[in-house]
C-alpha cells in the first residue's frame, strides 16, 4: 500500500498526487492510501479528509460514471472550475474580472443519452460506469428532470424492442413543450416489422416524437423548445442547452454583450438559442453549418411575432470563416463554437471592426487559445462568467465578453 497526499485536482476532477498518481474522487490536501498501478490509485482509502469533503448526496454515486465531485462542497467546486477558467487564461498571459458564476439547480437536466442493452430477460438502461462499459441503472439520479428519470422504464421497454445482444443502444431524451423526444441510435436494422412495432410503441408511450438513426418513426407531436418569442422543432438529436436555466444565463450575458447594437451576427447559431432572443431587439443573420438546424431557425422565426428581420446562411465556419469584409456589416457578434474552438472565424474577427463581441465555450483552453487571438488584434476581455449547468462534473464552460 502507498500513501500519498493530494496537491491539486487535474482537468477530469480527479485528485493529483506527486508523481504524478492520480486519484479518483479525492481533494486536495487529503491523504489517501491505496495500491498504485499505471500512474494510477483507483480504489483510495481517506486517511484524512478536506473539510470541503461532504457525504455524495445521490445513492447512485459510487457506481454511476456521470459526476465525479459530489464528494465536495458546492462552493469549493465553483471556485474550483472558475480557477480552470483563470489557468487557461493566465497560460496565455491573459486575465480578467469574473462575473458571479451561474450554477443550475439540481433536477434541471432537459436532456440526456442513456445506454441501453438487450439481456436475455428484460432489458439494462442506464449510464456507463467511469471508463467501463457496465451499464449502472440511474432510478434516483440529483441531475435529471423528474420527467426523464419517469421515463426510464420506456427506455427500458424499447431496448428489448429495438436492441440486440451484442450492441449498447444510444437513446437521447429530451424535454420539450410538446412532452417527451427520443432519438435511437445504435440498435437492430430498421426493417417493416420494426418500423411497425416502434411506431405502435411510441403512440402507446405517449412521446411527442421517435427517431431512429436520424429518421422520424412517430411524430404526434413537434417537440417545440421556447426561444424568446419564437418556438422551435429542433432536428432530431441537435445540440441543445443542458438545462434551462444555463440557457436563460448564456441568453442574458449575450443580451448584456450586444445591447444597443442594430445588427448581429450569430457564428454556430445552431438552432437560434441566441438568434431568436436577439431578434426582439435587433436584425440578426445567423450563420451555422448544419442546413437542417438553420431550417428549423427559420420556421421557427417566421412562425413568432413581434421579431426584426433574420437572415441565415449554411456555411462551415471551420473551413469558409466569414472574412472582416464580410463582418464589416454587423455592430456585435456573437460566437458559440465546439469544444475545439474556432481559430480560423477568430482570427478573421480579430481583423474586424465590430465594437463587441459576445463568446461562449464549453472548453476554457480553446477559449484562452482564441481570446488571445481577439486581445493581439486589438479587443480587451472585459468579463468572463462561469455556467455551471453540468454540476459535479469537470465539465467546465463559460460566457465572455470583448470590446474594441
Amino acid at each position: 500500500m502507498t500513501t500519498l497526499t493530494i496537491t491539486r485536482l487535474g482537468h477530469h476532477g480527479d485528485g493529483v498526487a506527486e508523481g504524478p498518481v492520480f486519484v479518483p474522487r479525492t481533494l486536495p490536501g487529503e491523504v489517501v492510501e491505496g495500491a498504485v498501478e499505471g500512474g494510477r490509485m483507483a480504489a483510495p482509502r481517506i486517511l484524512t479528509p478536506a473539510p470541503e469533503r461532504i457525504r455524495p448526496p445521490c445513492p447512485h454515486y459510487r457506481a454511476c460514471g456521470g459526476c465525479a465531485l459530489l464528494h465536495a462542497r458546492e462552493d469549493f467546486v465553483t471556485a474550483w472550475k472558475s480557477d480552470v477558467i483563470a489557468q487557461a487564461l493566465a497560460a496565455q498571459g491573459l486575465e480578467a474580472p469574473f462575473r458571479v458564476a451561474h450554477v443550475s439547480p439540481l433536477g434541471a437536466r432537459r436532456r440526456a443519452t442513456f445506454a441501453g442493452r438487450r439481456l436475455k430477460s428484460g432489458a439494462l438502461v442506464g449510464f456507463h460506469a467511469r471508463a467501463s462499459d457496465v451499464i449502472t441503472p440511474v432510478p434516483d439520479c440529483l441531475i435529471l428532470h423528474p420527467d426523464l428519470t419517469a421515463a426510464l422504464p420506456l427506455l427500458e421497454q424499447v431496448t428489448v424492442l429495438a436492441g440486440s445482444r451484442k450492441a449498447v443502444l444510444a437513446l437521447a431524451l429530451t424535454r420539450s413543450g410538446a412532452g417527451l423526444d427520443l432519438s435511437i441510435s445504435g440498435g437492430k436494422p430498421l426493417d417493416g416489422p420494426l418500423r411497425a412495432e416502434l411506431g405502435q410503441w411510441a403512440g402507446q408511450a405517449g412521446l411527442a416524437r421517435l427517431a431512429y438513426d436520424g429518421e422520424v418513426i412517430a411524430l404526434v407531436e413537434a417537440p417545440w423548445q421556447q426561444f424568446g418569442a419564437a418556438r422551435v422543432t429542433p432536428p432530431p438529436g441537435a445540440f441543445l442547452q443542458a438545462t434551462p436555466e444555463a440557457e436563460a444565463a448564456m441568453q442574458d450575458a449575450t443580451r448584456a454583450v450586444t445591447m444597443g447594437a442594430r445588427r448581429i451576427v450569430d457564428l454556430f447559431a445552431g438552432c437560434g438559442t441566441f438568434t431568436l432572443p436577439l431578434a426582439a431587439q435587433a436584425e440578426v443573420h445567423a450563420v451555422e453549418g448544419n442546413a437542417a438546424m438553420l431550417a428549423a431557425l427559420d420556421a421557427g422565426w417566421r412562425g413568432a411575432a413581434g421579431l426584426r428581420r433574420v437572415t441565415h446562411e449554411a456555411r462551415d465556419l471551420f473551413r469558409r470563416p466569414l472574412l472582416p469584409d464580410e463582418l464589416v456589416r454587423f455592430d456585435a457578434a456573437i460566437i458559440d463554437p465546439p469544444r475545439a474552438g474556432a481559430e480560423a472565424q477568430t482570427m478573421a474577427l480579430a481583423q474586424s471592426a465590430i465594437p463587441r463581441i459576445a463568446a461562449l465555450s464549453c472548453n476554457p483552453v480553446s477559449f484562452a487559445r482564441d481570446a488571445r487571438i481577439l486581445v493581439k488584434g486589438g479587443y480587451r476581455l472585459e468579463w468572463v462568467q462561469l455556467i455551471d449547468q453540468f454540476r459535479f462534473s469537470p465539465h467546465v464552460e463559460l460566457a465572455a465578453q470583448f470590446c474594441r
